[in-house]
């Protein structure tokens, strides 16, 4: 059970770790470069509310492996997994050849998750199907991102996301399908043209995607708290969530019930399972 300060204070429930619903997903060294001492007091602090960490934009490539594999065996004895997050985009560029040995030395330095996001690149969808069972030939887990914005998952500026214009919200739903079914163990969807640089959030896309895959197997990208907060609100604190590792205390106090804004304050309730209470 989870172990906290003030624990007479009553909060929404909670399932303990691991956990398959209610996921946070912290971000790795990119926007802030960062390394095991600082992941250290990071979990130090709010471990118990963090199941994984991903590192953005490549940045593992710019590190010693020896600081990678040192952060990696760090999470792993706090009980997080590790995610390579798109990174693969690149990689393919280069080969079959190379997308291997990405592969095998991402299994050497400790990496559990390898997100496969095509924002960058056009991937049919047997290609996708292709990477997910690779991926599972080596021991790792497969996490596809979807999307509907073309050139999505970078530093973009908002309007030539514009004129590339965005796609059909059913086909992020088909390829998330087909992903699960080849054996995918959870779905990325990518924030770009849903509730960022956009000039009105698509939560109709959002709705479809819960209705039709359900809370479980999908992470919703929720970097900014105006977003995550939306998510809790509108799916409760079961919803998974990736954010960035400074806002893990912020997105948790939203979870349990026991901070929020004007819009949330007190509004978050579940009851959890009798059988874990």
């Amino acid at each position: 059970m989870a172990t906290t300060a003030f624990s007479f204070i009553p909060r929404a429930a909670r399932e303990d770790k691991p956990r398959s619903r209610g996921v946070t997903e912290i971000r790795g060294p990119y926007y802030s470069t960062y390394g095991e001492r600082h992941l250290a007091d990071v979990l130090d602090t709010a471990g118990q509310w963090v199941d994984g960490v991903k590192y953005a934009g490549g940045s593992f490539a710019l590190m010693p492996p020896e600081a990678v594999r040192a952060m990696n065996d760090l999470a792993h004895e706090r009980d997080v997994y590790v995610s390579s997050g798109g990174w693969i985009e690149t990689v393919l560029r280069h080969g079959p050849d190379a997308v291997d040995q990405y592969l095998r030395e991402a299994k050497d330095l400790g990496f559990d998750v390898i997100e496969l996001s095509t924002g960058f690149i056009s991937l049919p969808v047997d290609s996708l199907l292709r990477l997910v069972e690779r991926v599972r030939k080596f021991g790792l887990k497969a996490k596809p991102e979807v999307g509907i914005q073309f050139g999505a998952g970078g530093d973009t500026p908002a309007a030539e996301l514009a004129a590339e214009g965005t796609k059909d919200a059913g086909d992020l739903i088909a390829r998330a399908e087909a992903g699960l079914d080849a054996g995918a163990e959870i779905i990325m969807v990518e924030s770009e043209g849903i509730t960022e640089n956009v000039p009105e959030w698509r939560t109709d896309v959002v709705a479809r995607i819960i209705n039709r895959l359900g809370l479980e197997k999908v992470m919703f990208e929720g970097a900014d708290p105006a977003v995550f907060e939306w998510y809790v609100k509108n799916y409760g604190n079961e919803v998974n969530l990736f954010v960035d590792h400074s806002q893990v205390l912020q997105l948790e106090a939203l979870r349990q019930n026991i901070w929020g804004t004007k819009s949330t304050w007190g509004r978050i309730h579940n009851i959890g399972n009798s059988a874990e209470q």
